[in-house]
């Protein structure tokens, strides 16, 4: 199987960007700006050696790396993985008596919906055996990772679009850096990063934090989005590509980020939920299928650099409560439902006094100063910016460290 089989798998996705304008004067300018970025994307290729920040960039910017076909030249030089891995035999994966091959033959046998609609039957059956011999594969050789639900959604994202040879080298690359912490034995470094969520949120929008603590909803909602890099939530598979440019582009904890801006631009949803456990818990894991992805993914780069993870650390550690341990904890709480109406109705008077006295100027200072902070953690900003520029820089100092790239 050769590179060129995802642009017969997902042409849907070799066409447009994610969020990207298709008809009339927009559509014209669309087209125009998107030729000049396939253009800039071949000439960082075409040096040596390779332009990676440049790719980074390209990324990161409206509608990312724009096909499958780019995405197999470029996803590999952003993680430093040489396309010489093309010319080596996968080694055979023992299936018996391993120890996580029945997991994993569920969590493939689960994953139909991950292929595209009308795949032939062979087809498919052909790719979730790739898709197992992937994962077992990058197991043997790191007996230090530990398979877990969900990894399997991030493996077949890659299988789409590479092929399994190339898929497999970037795949053990990301398993044994950024997804480093999720595959620990325990969940102690994953409910960590989760931790990041809340210290975000309430910077952005104390009103929003105050309510989902006063739930005590934690953050296990954001769970499978994170681990799987929202490849199990999104059923657009040109939505889930589009992040992982911009994912494979920015730090390890830029998905947590994207996981603030959603719950962040879901503001009046959460807000108008009964301050119950289950039902923002509820609200909040059925992720829409209609986000602005583009918005939200330069939003969570702008957070990112007002709020870099090194200033967020400390808070984060001390939050242990912010994260549930185990789903039973959740399944507990939402068999007592707690509703507080006194936070409720707190909000409501706060709400009325607010609109009673706007032309108070201790009242219309903060009110002035929520609009501004709205606008700035919703406003468009599609161009590459001096916060998208930044999120490569900050990803370029963090990767070194890692050996990720030349």
């Amino acid at each position: 199987m050769d590179t060129s089989r995802s642009g017969e798998i997902m042409k849907s996705s070799t066409s447009v960007g994610a969020s990207s304008p298709v008809n009339g004067k927009q559509g014209n300018d669309w087209d125009t700006r998107r030729k000049r970025k396939i253009a800039d994307i071949t000439q960082a290729l075409s040096v040596s050696p390779v332009d990676v920040a440049a790719l980074r960039r390209m990324a990161i910017s409206e509608g990312g790396l724009l096909t499958d076909e780019i995405r197999c030249q470029v996803w590999p030089r952003l993680l430093n993985v040489p396309l010489s891995v093309l010319d080596q035999e996968p080694e055979m994966v023992e299936r018996e008596n391993n120890k996580d091959y029945n997991q994993v033959l569920l969590d493939v046998q689960r994953s139909l919906r991950r292929f595209p609609p009308g795949m032939p039957d062979e087809q498919r059956e052909g790719l979730q055996e790739e898709l197992i011999n992937i994962i077992l594969r990058v197991l043997k050789r790191n007996p230090q990772l530990h398979y877990y639900q969900g990894y399997h959604d991030i493996v077949v994202t890659f299988l789409l679009v590479l092929e399994e040879r190339l898929a497999t080298a970037l795949v053990e690359k990301l398993s044994t850096h950024h997804l480093r912490d999720f595959m620990d034995p325990t969940m102690d470094n994953t409910k960590h990063i989760l931790n990041y969520l809340m210290p975000i949120i309430e910077r952005v929008n104390p009103e929003v934090h105050d309510f989902m603590q006063q739930a005590e909803v934690g953050t296990v909602f954001a769970l499978s989005w994170l681990i799987t890099w929202f490849g199990h939530v999104l059923s657009d598979f040109r939505h889930v590509v589009r992040l992982y440019d911009f994912f494979l582009a920015c730090h390890p904890l830029m998905p947590i980020y994207f996981a603030a801006v959603i719950v962040l631009y879901r503001e009046e949803e959460v807000l108008e939920c009964e301050c119950d456990m289950a039902m923002v818990h509820h609200l909040l894991s059925q992720i829409p299928q209609d986000l602005p992805y583009e918005t939200l993914i330069s939003r969570a780069g702008d957070l990112f650099v007002q709020f870099p993870p090194s200033e967020l650390a400390k808070e984060a550690a001390s939050h242990e409560s912010m994260a549930s341990s185990t789903f039973k904890d959740f399944d507990l709480a939402s068999t007592q439902q707690r509703p507080d109406s006194v936070l409720r109705r707190r909000r409501r008077q706060k709400q009325a006094a607010l609109e009673s006295t706007a032309t108070s100027s201790a009242v219309a200072q903060p009110s002035a100063a929520r609009r501004f902070v709205r606008l700035a953690v919703m406003g468009l900003t599609v161009a590459l910016g001096a916060a998208a520029l930044a999120v490569v820089n900050t990803a370029l100092e963090w990767a070194p460290k890692l050996d990720l790239f030349p």
